[in-house]
């Protein structure tokens, strides 16, 4: 698998990116707490429920990035099967159960 960096990237998103996962690590703290204090099933389930909706966002928005800014690139240059293939395998990744 490729590793290398892009400089499209997703810089200009980093911040919002930050901000959303320190709400989902605020949130999985919660969930901790709910846990040790012996909360009721369903409402900790909802909260996981939630967690996993954030960190879906934070991952599509990468995706996003990389695919307009690395994948397009590679493709501007002709040089863009290898960076589809990456892609693929990090969608088959990503939406896995």
């Amino acid at each position: 698998m490729i590793t290398e960096q892009c400089t499209h990237s997703y810089g200009t998103q980093q911040p919002d990116l930050l901000r959303r996962l320190r709400r989902c690590e605020g949130q999985i703290r919660g969930i901790h707490k709910m846990v040790e204090d012996g909360r009721y099933c369903v409402d900790i389930l909802v909260q996981i429920a939630a967690v996993k909706s954030a960190l879906q966002q934070v991952g599509l928005s990468l995706l996003d990035s990389h695919t307009r800014g690395c994948v397009a690139d590679a493709i501007a240059v002709q040089d863009g099967e290898e960076k589809i293939d990456e892609l693929m395998g990090v969608i088959r990744q990503f939406t896995k159960s």
